[in-house]
């Protein structure tokens, strides 16, 4: 029987190496990625699926929005890119291990709790304005 893992906060922030954001925020993600120049543009790389977007990027480059999540490593898990705020009430290398196991994909893997969201970031390819414009008007298109 699986036992859902909780979360709380982290009592010292994990240096943030990603940003993401899932539904209308990974919208509003794309819309300010998008609105930055291409030197900074250029500093990132992602990945992209329906309703959800992850950059990775140098902590103080990566970009803002109401609601993303700023993703980091802890030491104890490196496979994993965990919220930056919240730790797991379960020992991050037993959460690594078993996600790694159940996500039969390559690491690292992107862990969003609050949307149940686990996102294999070893295809991350860097960010281009033409791909993430049609990624986007694609998640605003009408069903």
């Amino acid at each position: 029987m699986q036992q859902p893992v909780a979360w709380s906060p982290r009592g010292e922030p994990l240096t943030a190496l990603a940003v993401a954001g899932v539904g209308p925020v990974s919208l509003a993600l794309a819309r300010r990625a998008l609105a930055v120049e291409d030197a900074l543009l250029a500093r990132w790389s992602g990945v992209a699926g329906p309703g959800v977007l992850v950059l990775l990027g140098d902590t103080g480059s990566l970009p803002w929005v109401d609601g993303v999540v700023y993703l980091g490593r802890d030491a104890a898990a490196p496979s994993l890119l965990l919220p930056c705020t919240l730790t797991p009430d379960v020992a991050p290398s037993l959460l690594e291990r078993a996600l790694v196991a159940r996500a039969h994909a390559g690491t690292p893997l992107a862990v969003l709790p609050r949307s149940a969201h686990l996102v294999p970031m070893g295809a991350a390819r860097p960010v281009s304005r033409v791909t993430l414009g049609a990624w986007l008007a694609k998640q605003e298109a009408p069903p």
